[in-house]
């Protein structure tokens, strides 16, 4: 089946969703939620999947972009969450998503502020990791193992160090994504390509064992959906569907510097954070010359907002931290953008920061709501909330097969393309490379109209904000979106 998303395929699936009774309906389509929706239709089942946003518009588009093997869990002793974290973190580099994911090179640098005890201990922990990596049964060749650098070669990953006091880094390797949006995208279309019905801007109301009332947001026209079974996967809004869950969220904040900002930056880095023993802030430098810093955990009280805000003092947490390091300071006016996720944290005593990042699955008699977790383990995550949904609906299908479907765009990549289509389609990127050739003018970030066309045709974009600030990274500067809106507004006519 064609795993393509657009306006007129959801037209059509919304008067096959309301005309039928369905296995399995969905509710949330960030990476957990179109995560299920592919692990239960690649079983065979009836399935759809509703947002009352967009692809990813939550917790799933603002993370750091890491696809981790779980060192902070090790540390606090939790060595079954840093396993599954390895194992998925493997599943993603060689089967699944190898075009999203990528390893990446991440320094600690040994300025006198780390320690020889500390520095020995974080080394430790990298190698215990690595131990991970080979008992996840992740290749060598697709990440490489720890090392100690010396001052000069710490110096030419980051030329930005403060050099004075500088003994030298800790080098690590770790799973990466070019952009976690799009992870969500290739999962939700490659659901569709197995037959799920995927629909946004479709909010769902109430639950109920026989499925939910629903309201398309585009016409205001309320529906309902029939299912024998109802899993809710809406990350922190989670609640909202499911009263008897309780959840803790935290915020996580990140920093958008300017490109130019660190110039020479190859590796990411780990910044000790002061007065904490196991956590550090990251600094992640992006192809497009960007660097995002990041990143905060602070708890969230009362109501969950849609688009979390950056309060001022996260910003000057996350400079204090970073210019610790650095040879000339980054001010304020150097902060093009920010952005917060909020983790859906199961509620517990204690800071927010200690809390586990276990994922848990319960069900009443409404629905399956899975809950807490993280990016790199959305896989895991999705397959135990449709095993209990089988178990719950009586339903007939086998075991879950995610391990080794491969999403849209991971077969092999056509050569003789430029290097920058060809990281962005995978094996799609010779059909994508014709729309941007035919439409080359650039939009922002090195895109084109072609690009976005072929998210409006392709990925199920349907606004400017499904543009650009999901399908692509343009709005994370505000002046970069101002001058994307025309273009965008061309495309979207032109659909």
């Amino acid at each position: 089946m064609d795993s393509s998303l657009n306006a007129r395929r959801r037209s059509y699936e919304l008067g096959v969703v309301a005309a039928e009774r369905l296995d399995v309906l969905v509710v949330g389509l960030g990476a957990t939620g179109a995560g299920a929706a592919l692990d239960a239709a690649s079983r065979g089942l009836s399935v759809a999947a509703i947002d009352a946003h967009d692809l990813a518009f939550g917790t799933s588009r603002w993370s750091s972009k890491m696809v981790h093997g779980g060192l902070r869990y090790l540390a606090k002793g939790q060595v079954d969450v840093a396993y599954e974290s390895a194992v998925e973190r493997g599943i993603l580099l060689r089967k699944t998503a190898p075009h999203l994911v990528k390893a990446h090179p991440y320094l600690l640098p040994l300025t006198p502020a780390v320690s020889r005890r500390q520095a020995a201990l974080v080394m430790s922990g990298y190698r215990l990791g690595d131990g991970l990596r080979t008992a996840a049964r992740t290749p060598r060749r697709l990440l490489p193992g720890p090392t100690r650098l010396g001052a000069a070669r710490a110096h030419t990953l980051a030329p930005v160090l403060e050099r004075e006091g500088l003994r030298g880094g800790l080098l690590s390797w770790d799973g990466r994504l070019l952009d976690d949006a799009r992870l969500v995208v290739a999962l939700a279309r490659t659901a569709a390509g197995h037959g799920a019905h995927v629909l946004t801007r479709c909010r769902a109301l109430r639950l109920s064992g026989e499925g939910a009332e629903v309201r398309d947001e585009l016409t205001g026209e309320e529906f309902t959906i029939r299912a024998r079974v109802v899993i809710n996967a809406t990350g922190v809004w989670a609640g909202g569907l499911d009263p008897a869950v309780r959840l803790r969220p935290s915020r996580g904040s990140h920093l958008v510097l300017a490109a130019g900002t660190l110039p020479g930056l190859i590796a990411g880095m780990h910044v000790p954070i002061p007065g904490e023993t196991n956590r550090f802030a990251l600094v992640l430098p992006q192809q497009d010359g960007r660097v995002y810093v990041g990143l905060t955990d602070e708890p969230v009280d009362g109501p969950v907002p849609d688009v979390p805000e950056v309060p001022a003092e996260d910003v000057r947490t996350l400079l204090e931290v970073l210019n610790g390091i650095l040879e000339t300071q980054v001010t304020p006016e150097a902060v093009a953008g920010a952005y917060a996720g909020l983790r859906p944290l199961l509620a517990a005593d204690g800071r927010t920061a200690d809390l586990s990042r276990r994922h848990a699955v319960v069900s009443d008699g409404d629905a399956v709501t899975v809950v807490g977790g993280k990016l790199t383990t959305y896989r895991r995550m999705a397959e135990d909330a449709v095993d209990r949904a089988i178990t719950v609906g009586g339903l007939d299908a086998g075991s879950s097969r995610t391990n080794r479907i491969p999403l849209v765009g991971a077969g092999p990549q056509p050569g003789g393309l430029p290097a920058r289509v060809a990281e962005r389609y995978g094996s799609e990127a010779a059909e994508a490379y014709e729309l941007v050739k035919a439409h080359p003018e650039e939009v922002g970030l090195g895109l084109t109209k072609g690009d976005l066309l072929w998210s409006v045709r392709h990925e199920g974009a349907l606004d400017e904000a499904d543009l650009l600030d999901r399908r692509t990274r343009i709005g994370l500067v505000a002046a970069d979106r101002d001058r994307a809106l025309p273009a965008t507004r061309d495309v979207l006519a032109e659909g």
